[in-house]
């Protein structure tokens, strides 16, 4: 059984814009960012790629053909071989039933705003979610005819639960669901017991009250990219304690018993959301970049989430007594939340995979398909997803780039050896191995690595090589065996995807205070020999050469680009910053000087 699953449509980015105004600073505010593609082969996930890391276009919306191509090719398969063709949304006639229903129920909107909306509506179903529009785009970017007979239409966010469950091993677990919006909800809650899943219907809220999408309206408030920029927010939200009372939660949002949440206004009320926000924070256009106002409004936001989050989690433990739980979408990338959330549940454990946001349901649309069909799926938790590439590729690269740098080749053995000791001074090295990392994350195979003893090293990597801003931290990657000795690990035994946020121990935190961030936590990545073999063995060689435990590990890219995927993009990548060294699989690179 061969099962593609993927995300993205044709026209997204063109008819938002056209139609909802979702350019510029909205440009993500679409159905189908992240587009995205993965390959299920009799129950096993052997491939996936996000389709920007191949069109070199930051979180793009464009069909994923090359993302697919990349997965049926490295498979040694043909479009043709396909069994099952998963796409991760499934607007079904009730659903859009709920849609026209959010319109014509809307007592705020006079006929001809209704009307309107409608068309709008209209005209979006004709050219993304319908039938034809799936045919005809997959016909038009692949150039092979969709037999409807195998396509099979995964409602969102059950591709997101899939994706968490079952990267997180299977078995029973709650689960709670959070994202800008699926097709009409915006968050679900229930269980999976013996492989069947329970939504619980009256926990549901939908996308009129949507918390990430307010949260995304504050990211937008305070200068940022909404659906792009919300972990800026919550960076942000760490310099200073919320307000009390908390703004958001006395004037913005209203709590229900039941553990839900009612949001005042739909999230392109843009002009009034301001107003209000200007209000109760005491604002205006003239204070929304001072720093100081910027703190105090992420941190009542982050505040905002927490509170909300934990009450949807305390219902669902009323409601559920398994001992574990499952979180994915988009809201389950604010690790500093995760890790708030499990230690003052009574769940023992919580599961967040590296693909909780839309860059993985097109894994979890797959891995469902796969399943309906009757082929367990049988997954190794591994980000290592992606593209690599050979000696021969890296070669050709380094020449097509003689100008600007040397190399020299290095024995297998002796690379993390040669990295480790570079690192003990001031260095920060380009560190590109093996497949490729899916997700948001660089985990440890697309990565900038630096040690973190230094007190300046993070604004030499903000300004220098990241360019962008100084508030920003950075993570750790620590051996999973060391790491409760740095960092008070709570109930978490590993954090191999940075999903969790975790207190630094204060004997360690001017150790490694470039990896630290101003509240004293990290979000830290775990790793063992079996997980990453060559990162742990430069872990390893680091530690025995200075004594310090970890590493910083940011994401090979600059602001504003995906992260590298072939050698030429870290070649380029390189050249456009400020670092160091290069470590291109055994290749040792350094800038040509001039003679």
């Amino acid at each position: 059984m061969i099962v593609l699953g993927y995300n993205g449509f044709a026209r997204s980015a063109e008819i938002f814009g056209r139609l909802f105004r979702a350019t510029g600073t909205d440009r993500h505010l679409l159905y189908g960012h992240d587009s995205s593609a993965a390959l299920v082969v009799d129950g096993e996930l052997v491939a996936a790629v996000e389709e920007e890391r191949l069109n070199r276009e930051k979180k793009t919306s464009k069909y994923p053909v090359n993302a697919m191509r990349w997965c049926l090719d490295s498979a040694g398969i043909t479009f043709g071989d396909v069994d099952v063709f998963a796409f991760s949304w499934r607007f079904s006639d009730d659903v859009l039933d709920r849609m026209i229903a959010e319109i014509t129920e809307d007592r705020r909107a006079t006929a001809e705003q209704k009307f309107a909306r409608l068309e709008r509506l209209a005209q979006t179903h004709r050219a993304l979610f319908s039938q034809d529009a799936t045919e005809a785009d997959f016909l038009e970017y692949t150039g092979h005819r969709l037999d409807p007979a195998k396509l099979v239409r995964v409602p969102h966010h059950i591709a997101h639960l899939m994706t968490g469950y079952h990267l997180a091993g299977g078995g029973d677990a709650a689960f709670l669901v959070s994202d800008g919006r699926a097709e009409w909800l915006s968050s679900i809650m229930g269980e999976v017991r013996d492989g069947e899943v329970k939504v619980f219907d009256d926990m549901t809220v939908d996308s009129r009250h949507s918390l990430a999408m307010l949260f995304s309206v504050v990211t937008r408030y305070l200068g940022f990219v909404p659906n792009n920029d919300e972990y800026k927010v919550m960076g942000l939200a760490g310099y200073a304690p919320p307000p009390e009372p908390n703004p958001f939660l006395t004037d913005v949002v209203e709590t229900c018993p039941d553990g839900t949440y009612r949001i005042p206004y739909p999230a392109n009320a843009i002009p009034a959301y301001y107003e209000l926000f200007d209000r109760i924070f005491g604002g205006g256009p003239d204070r929304r970049e001072d720093f100081g106002y910027r703190v105090r409004v992420a941190s009542a936001a982050q505040h905002m989430l927490e509170t909300l989050t934990a009450g949807q989690i305390r219902t669902l433990e009323s409601r559920s007594d398994l001992p574990r739980v499952v979180f994915e979408g988009g809201l389950a990338l604010n690790c500093v939340n995760n890790t708030k959330l499990l230690e003052r549940s009574r769940f023992t454990d919580m599961d967040v995979s590296f693909g909780a946001s839309d860059v993985g349901v097109a894994i979890g649309a797959a891995l469902y398909a796969s399943s309906q069909a009757g082929t367990k799926p049988r997954i190794e938790a591994t980000p290592y997803l992606g593209p690599s590439y050979g000696r021969e590729e890296i070669l050709t690269a380094l020449e097509d780039y003689a100008d600007h740098v040397v190399w020299r080749e290095l024995e297998p053995a002796d690379v993390p050896r040669e990295a480790a000791s570079l690192m003990r001074e001031r260095c920060v090295i380009g560190w590109f191995q093996g497949r490729m990392e899916y997700g948001p994350r660089a985990l440890g195979n697309r990565s900038i690595l630096a040690n973190p003893s230094y007190p300046d090293i993070k604004d030499i990597i903000n300004e220098r090589i990241k360019h962008r801003e100084q508030f920003r931290p950075f993570a750790p990657v620590v051996l999973e065996h060391v790491a409760p000795e740095v960092f008070e690990m709570g109930k978490k035994k590993s954090s191999p995807c940075m999903t969790f946020v975790v207190p630094v121990r204060p004997r360690y935190r001017e150790k490694i205070q470039g990896a630290c961030h101003v509240d004293g936590t990290s979000r830290i990545q775990t790793v063992t020999e079996q997980s990453n073999p060559l990162l742990a063995e430069l872990l390893t060689r680091f530690t025995e050469l200075t004594g310090i435990p970890c590493l910083i590990n940011t994401s090979f890219n600059v602001a504003g680009e995906p992260i590298v995927c072939s050698p030429a993009d870290a070649l380029s990548c390189y050249l456009k910053t400020e670092m160091d060294h290069l470590f291109l699989g055994n290749f040792l690179v350094s800038r040509r000087v001039s003679e």
